[in-house]
């Protein structure tokens, strides 16, 4: 069994206002495959991670990874504000 893969691709395709179908257009896709990876019940293929990157000009760590992704905002900010 394969290792789960995690992704952003939700997140960034919210952001970026993308709709699943122009994405799986875009990759040549099915429309539910997009809505598979997202929700981690399919893990893309090298070919399919590196289109996605390309699609958003983004680097392909950016949206997915072996490990979870902290949150953002964590990401971006550090622990800074965060209660304790």
């Amino acid at each position: 069994m394969s290792e789960q893969v995690h992704n952003r691709l939700a997140v960034v395709r919210a952001e970026r206002k993308v709709s699943r179908q122009a994405l799986a257009d875009a990759l040549g896709v099915h429309y539910q495959t997009i809505g598979y990876i997202e929700r981690g019940q399919y893990n893309p293929s090298l070919d399919l991670a590196l289109k996605a990157a390309r699609f958003f000009g983004l680097p392909v760590e950016a949206l997915f990874s072996l490990e979870p992704f902290q949150p953002l905002t964590t990401e971006i900010y550090g622990d800074n504000g965060r209660k304790q």
